[in-house]
Order: C-alpha cells, then sequence, then structure tokens
C-alpha cells in the first residue's frame, strides 16, 4: 500500500584526499551530517532528526567549515556512518518516501553504504522510491534549468531559514517546498519574480511597478 509518510533529508559532505587509494574508498566526498524531518499524510512537519558523522577517509577543510559551520570538535566523537544509519532507522516512520533536493544525496548515501560495507536491506527500498524535489520544481516550473534550493524557495515566495548548508535547516527548507508542490496543484510563485528573463539569473520586478499594478478599493 502506497504511503504518504515523507522522509526529507539532507547530507552535508566533506573531501576526501586524492592521496586515499582508490581502491580502498573511491568516492571523492564523505558525509558529515544527516539532517532530517517527518511529514506526514496531513503534509505537516511532525519531527526532525541530526547527527554529526565522523569521517573515516575524508577531513574537515577550511572550505567545508565556512560553508556548514561544522567544526573538528563537532565530529571528533560523532558515530561512524554505520551507527548514525542504525539511529536513523530507528527514527524512521513506517514506509517512509525519502525526498531531498536533487538526487545527490540518495547517490552519496548508495555509494558510501556500499564502499564501506554497511549492508541495510530495506534502504534497497528506499533507494528506488526515492523522489527527487528539484526535479519535481522544474517541472513545475516547466523548465529545463536546474534551480538552487535558495533560488527554488525565493521564486516560491517561501518565508525560509537562511542558515543554508546545516542538514536540518537545508532538510527543514526542502520540505517547506515539497509541501507547497504537494499542496498546490498550480505553483503560486513570489510577485517579486519575473519570469521574463533568460538570462539564467533570478530576477525581480520592481517595487514601483507592483504598486501601480495593484487595485486599491
Amino acid at each position: 500500500m502506497e504511503t504518504n509518510q515523507y522522509v526529507i533529508i539532507d547530507l552535508e559532505m566533506c573531501k576526501v584526499p586524492s592521496s586515499v587509494k582508490k581502491d580502498l574508498y573511491p568516492c571523492r566526498n564523505e558525509i558529515i551530517e544527516i539532517g532530517a524531518v517527518k511529514v506526514n499524510e496531513k503534509l505537516e512537519i511532525t519531527d526532525s532528526f541530526k547527527t554529526y558523522v565522523s569521517p573515516e577517509f575524508g577531513a574537515l577543510d577550511d572550505y567545508i567549515h565556512n560553508l556548514t559551520g561544522i567544526n573538528d570538535s563537532d565530529l571528533e566523537n560523532a558515530p561512524k556512518l554505520q551507527e548514525a544509519i542504525d539511529s536513523l532507522i530507528k527514527w524512521l516512520p513506517e514506509n517512509p518516501v525519502f525526498v531531498s533536493w536533487s538526487d545527490t544525496d540518495s547517490y552519496q548515501m548508495s555509494r558510501e553504504m556500499y564502499y564501506k560495507y554497511i549492508d541495510i536491506p530495506e534502504f534497497d527500498k528506499y533507494f528506488k522510491e526515492w523522489e527527487d524535489c528539484q526535479e519535481i520544481f522544474s517541472e513545475k516550473m516547466n523548465s529545463p534549468k536546474v534551480y538552487k534550493l535558495s533560488d527554488a524557495l525565493i521564486i516560491a515566495g517561501l518565508d525560509y531559514n537562511e542558515n543554508i548548508h546545516d542538514a536540518l535547516v537545508d532538510a527543514q527548507n526542502t520540505a517547506l517546498l515539497f509541501i507547497k508542490l504537494k499542496t498546490e496543484s498550480t505553483l503560486q510563485l513570489s510577485p517579486y519574480y519575473s519570469t521574463e528573463s533568460n538570462s539564467g539569473t533570478l530576477t525581480f520586478k520592481p517595487f514601483a511597478n507592483l504598486l501601480l499594478n495593484h487595485k486599491h478599493i
């Protein structure tokens, strides 16, 4: 039976140095943080999950630290990926459908689990049914453009948490957009957003024009 329980998930990753032998761990990135929220059958956010993950092959560098705010102290006593996923599974609702912004998260998790010999049979089903919110948004926009999450949130006119690149915050923001996509047959865009530009960048209508077009009673 199809489920209406969703888990919106986001991963933050560090780089794996080229000096690591590729036959040991061929992935370029390694998960260092997992954030997730539950969305129930009424399309309401009901709970959250967050854990740091201790990398086995990569290391936190200045770029990732500045991007995510994650410190070495956050990772020092964090669980390895196997333990982190075990905790995630205990938190999951029954028969969830996973959702993330883009397919990067499902790709990273499946490859990392494979190369770290983490065998969790139920995750095979999760990977097969995983939904790509970025793809859904592009379809709603009737556009081949690949949107960034921050741009999509602005276009959709959502009041979102701007502390991006925190795994839990990104999961919460993705959930807000996913709920909007599921509840609106025609996506209502921000009145400030203009679709007239072909430059590939966000463009916004001047506030004065909005006032001129507004009908006063």
